[in-house]
């Protein structure tokens, strides 16, 4: 993960990104979406994803990967690993507070969207634990006008309130295509 989060801070040294933009962070659901900026035109959207990270990570790395861009709004998607890790969904919550604490102690002004957790066939026995974590996140942000909370979980269940098995690849866990087609026409009205 550190060799992640240093590629982007020397990437960022070698072409300084625009600051007032959109960050994504999170994951690799963030890290595979090839194309994220090109289905956000108009944009300055900077994308910093990294395969398994959790919202521990994410708070850990805020001085290097969100705070430097000085963003009008963040973007994140993290928790999934937290709670494949085994992390209960109040543990999911307080890290997510501490997330927007972190930002909100330095940039005022940035408002904070939480992608809820996804649903994936490869994570069927965790879905009460997403579940109730995407609820308490829910329920936090409700009275906050700085924050968002992004439902992409109903949107990827079925009629029988399973996964729908079209929008992932092989491994049944990272988003196809056709996933992050879903994805992008739920996030985008929010980056606009």
């Amino acid at each position: 993960m550190d060799e992640s989060v240093e590629a982007f801070v020397a990437a960022d040294r070698a072409n300084p990104p625009k600051t007032g933009g959109v960050v994504f962070i999170g994951s690799s659901s963030i890290r595979l979406w090839d194309d994220l900026e090109q289905q956000m035109p108009g944009r300055t959207i900077i994308r910093r994803g990294f395969g398994g990270s959790t919202l521990e990570d994410c708070v850990r790395y805020l001085d290097r990967l969100v705070l430097p861009y000085r963003p009008r709004l963040v973007v994140v998607y993290a928790g999934d690993n937290d709670v494949a890790q085994g992390a209960l969904a109040g543990q999911v919550l307080e890290r997510f507070k501490q997330f927007v604490e972190g930002i909100r102690a330095q940039l005022h002004g940035t408002r904070i969207a939480f992608i809820s957790i996804k649903p994936s066939p490869a994570r069927l026995g965790r879905l009460g634990t997403i579940r109730r974590a995407n609820s308490l996140v829910q329920a936090y942000i409700a009275d906050k006008p700085y924050l968002e909370y992004i439902d992409i979980f109903r949107p990827m269940l079925n009629a029988e309130g399973l996964p729908r098995p079209e929008l992932f690849s092989q491994d049944e866990l990272h988003l196809n295509p056709t996933g992050y087609a879903l994805w992008k026409s739920v996030v985008a009205p929010y980056v606009q």
